[in-house]
């Protein structure tokens, strides 16, 4: 029989051996789905498909309205946003994937600006109440335990406080130690299902982010560091450059294929930590097949609620704190622009300013909060700017910012003044855009940029 549809707000329900969740298709499972309920979705690699579509043809055969979907960023063709569906789903995003983006720039989506950290608090607040967690699972083992896989991030808080859970369980999912360990008995209803998890491979690198990463790795990441990374090929240059170091540890909302080969070299220990000494600490990963085997039933990775691994108080207390992430523009005062284009939404704030925080908070004083990128658009348009465009969001404030990086070198704005900032940025622009910067900056301070 199926549990009660209630969950236990503080927590799962007690495990009880008797209360086995009923097995159905996906299209039956979908059906407890009605007009005006709020669904969650499990996000990125566990990004679960197969429910996703059943519930898109529930949505057309039963007539349903008005239903939304909450979720970070899924994988997969996100065929609820899609024209044909508007006014049955509303997509709602923690953190926007490029299947939503066209939805929401037409108005049939929407997004919500939040830290990553504080995304469970929605939740287990009842700001966000669920009817429905639509969830990846490990199919059971011998005791009745199921995995959330490669994503616990703020699923487990989601499943935690759902009234009713749909786990589809796969074979394909990773069985992954620590928070996203669920007992059969908290899942209302499973869906067996043999599908291939969702890859992200690895792009080859351009001579700026090849520079960039070599930069990073020789100058700001010590031995013995506790790294965060962020997603994408700056990331990734990063890590292809650090086969030379000791004793390094993760601490990080998510990682990829860059630590395996860093594990497997014996670069990445976790000995120094001061945190879960010894264990690679993260909420989600996405990446190859060569990641999911890696941290399948894997006791040196533990992934964990994103509400401990992305807390600045966490996070602090970890040498060497070395957070590295990415954006789309920064200003001549500092201000980064991580989440938008313009007007345009083209992500979330994630968990940067989390760990670019958490870094710079650091209790041993050598914390390194690091903003990487080409200093130019791949059409060439600076990414160093007097002014962020018009509508962009500010993600990092030019109070959080510490140092900059791009391939032309490394600034450190910390302490700085505005007239002091725009030198150091200038510097890192593209030569064909340094004067014309120059130019506006003294437009903009009534006096030149200098160190």
């Amino acid at each position: 029989m199926a549990c009660s549809l209630q969950a236990v707000r503080s927590g799962f329900r007690s495990v009880n051996k008797f209360c086995i969740a009923s097995k159905n298709t996906a299209e039956e499972a979908v059906q407890v789905i009605q007009s005006g309920f709020r669904v969650f979705v499990h996000g990125a690699a566990a990004t679960p498909v197969p429910l996703i579509e059943a519930l898109c043809q529930h949505g057309l055969k039963a007539g349903l309205r008005n239903v939304e979907l909450l979720h970070i960023h899924t994988e997969g063709p996100g065929t609820y946003n899609k024209p044909e569906y508007e006014g049955i789903f509303r997509s709602n995003s923690l953190f926007l994937a490029a299947n939503a983006r066209k939805a929401v720039m037409d108005g049939r989506a929407d997004v919500i600006p939040v830290f990553l950290c504080e995304i469970p608090l929605l939740f287990r607040e009842n700001k966000i109440p669920l009817d429905v967690a639509l969830i990846s699972i490990t199919p059971p083992d011998k005791h009745g335990f199921c995995s959330l896989g490669p994503s616990v991030d703020c699923t487990r808080a989601a499943i935690q406080n759902a009234k009713y859970i749909i786990g589809m369980a796969n074979r394909h999912l990773p069985r992954t130690i620590g928070d996203g360990i669920i007992h059969q008995s908290h899942v209302d209803t499973i869906v067996e299902c043999d599908y291939p998890l969702h890859e992200l491979k690895k792009g080859e690198l351009s001579p700026e982010e090849l520079k960039i990463g070599k930069l990073i790795a020789e100058h700001l990441v010590e031995d013995g560091a506790t790294l965060q990374m962020g997603i994408g090929s700056i990331p990734d240059a990063v890590l292809a450059q650090l086969n030379d170091h000791k004793d390094l540890g993760v601490h990080s909302e998510m990682f990829s294929d860059g630590v395996v080969e860093l594990v497997e070299n014996g670069c990445i220990t976790n000995a120094k930590k001061n945190i879960e000494t010894g264990s690679i600490i993260s909420s989600f990963a996405v990446g190859t097949k060569k990641l999911y085997d890696f941290m399948d039933d894997n006791p040196f990775v533990e992934m964990c609620d994103v509400s401990f691994t992305n807390s600045t108080a966490v996070i602090c207390q970890n040498p060497k704190v070395t957070a590295i992430n990415s954006c789309i523009e920064v200003d001549l005062t500092g201000q980064v622009c991580a989440d938008s284009i313009g007007e345009k939404m083209y992500s979330g704030f994630g968990g940067q300013i989390d760990f670019i925080r958490g870094a710079a908070l650091g209790l041993d004083g050598r914390g390194k909060p690091i903003i990487a990128m080409p200093s130019t658009t791949k059409r060439g348009e600076s990414k160093i700017v007097n002014m962020l465009k018009n509508g962009s969001g500010v993600v990092t404030t030019r109070a959080h910012v510490h140092y900059i990086v791009t391939e032309y070198g490394i600034a450190y704005l910390f302490g700085k003044n505005i007239r002091q900032r725009a030198y150091e940025l200038i510097r890192l622009a593209h030569p064909d855009h340094r004067e014309r910067l120059e130019k506006e900056a003294f437009e903009r301070m009534k006096c030149m940029p200098s160190p």
